[in-house]
């Protein structure tokens, strides 16, 4: 598996197995990634996530979250890329869904969602929208 841009990785490996019906996905292990799946477990959209440390780098194995046979995640988009960076700034953080979904921000406070983004009054790089 080659690995070009770990959180397309990520959001395409989530997306592949909730649209399949599978219970579990498993990704690489990294801090951004770890951080990203923080914000899905809080937010609702998946289950758990356990580190698995079967080498040095690791994988994370996510459970994913099913409401009657349906998934809670109904759509997972990248925004920023390698190719085109999006930034925020503090009065500009996007509403996805009018608030229904979440963006997920890297901020100088660490990756944060775009509520708590408001909170604390700071802008960044949108890294993806999660509905």
């Amino acid at each position: 598996m080659s690995l070009h841009d770990p959180i397309s990785d990520l959001l395409t490996n989530i997306r592949n197995a909730a649209s399949a019906g599978k219970e579990t996905v498993d990704v690489r292990a990294s801090k951004l990634t770890g951080r990203i799946l923080e914000i899905f477990k809080n937010e609702g959209y998946i289950e758990d996530f356990r580190l698995m440390k079967a080498d040095v780098q690791g994988s994370y194995k996510i459970y994913l979250k099913y409401q009657n046979k349906k998934s809670t995640i109904m759509g997972l988009k990248r925004i920023s890329k390698s190719g085109l960076r999006v930034y925020a700034q503090k009065d500009s953080i996007p509403r996805v869904l009018n608030g229904m979904g979440t963006a997920v921000i890297s901020t100088s406070k660490g990756v944060i969602n775009d509520r708590e983004a408001r909170k604390l009054n700071i802008g960044g790089e949108v890294l993806c929208h999660i509905w």
